[in-house]
C-alpha cells in the first residue's frame, strides 16, 4: 500500500465497473449529454481525490452515485435560474452573451443609466450578475421582498424603454 498501486488499480477498477453508469445516471437528470459527462468526470474525481474513504465506505458505488446526484441537482438549478433571467429580460440578455451587437450594448447601458439608482442595482445584480434575491438584499442592505420589487419595476421600465410601439416608432429611449 505504500507505493500507491492498490489504491490506483482499485480505483480503476471502480472506474472501469461504474463510469458508464454514473454518466447514465447524470444524463437522466439532466437531461443532456455534455452535462452528464462532466458531472461523471468531476463526481469521479472527487472520489479518487478521496479514495480512501471512499473505498473503504460500505457501499462505494452508492456513495459517488450521491455525488452525482448532488452535482446533477446543481446543475439543473443553475440552468434553471439562467433560464430564468433569460426569460425576464428576454432578447437583452441575448445583446451580452451572443456577438457583437454594439449598438444594443450601448441601447441596453444607456436605458439601464435611466434607472433609478436602486432598481439599476437590483437588476444588475440580479440578472446580469445572477446573484439571488437574497445575496442581492446583502449586498445592497435591503430586504429580500424589496430586490423583487424593485427588479420588477426596473425589468418593466427596461422593457418599456428598449421595445418598439406598435406604431412602429422606437421606444422611449429614442423619443426626443
Amino acid at each position: 500500500m505504500s507505493d500507491g498501486r492498490p489504491d490506483c488499480l482499485s480505483f480503476d477498477a471502480f472506474y472501469r465497473r461504474w463510469h458508464r453508469d454514473l454518466v447514465r445516471l447524470a444524463h437522466s437528470l439532466t437531461g443532456s449529454s455534455a452535462d452528464a459527462d462532466d458531472i461523471a468526470g468531476a463526481a469521479l474525481s472527487a472520489a479518487w481525490e478521496n479514495w480512501e474513504r471512499v473505498r473503504t465506505a460500505a457501499h462505494p458505488f452508492a456513495y459517488v452515485r450521491r455525488i452525482v446526484v448532488n452535482m446533477a441537482a446543481d446543475q439543473v438549478h443553475r440552468t434553471a435560474r439562467e433560464r430564468q433571467r433569460k426569460n425576464l429580460l428576454g432578447p437583452m440578455v441575448a445583446w451580452f452573451h451572443h456577438g457583437p451587437d454594439v449598438a444594443a450594448v450601448v441601447d441596453l447601458r444607456a436605458a439601464l443609466l435611466l434607472l433609478p439608482a436602486g432598481q439599476r442595482a437590483c437588476v444588475v445584480l440580479r440578472h446580469l450578475a445572477g446573484l439571488t434575491p437574497e445575496d442581492t438584499a446583502r449586498a445592497l442592505g435591503i430586504s429580500p421582498g424589496t430586490v423583487k420589487s424593485q427588479t420588477s419595476k426596473g425589468l418593466a421600465q427596461l422593457r418599456a424603454l428598449l421595445t418598439e410601439p406598435a406604431d412602429g416608432g422606437r421606444g422611449q429611449l429614442f423619443r426626443g
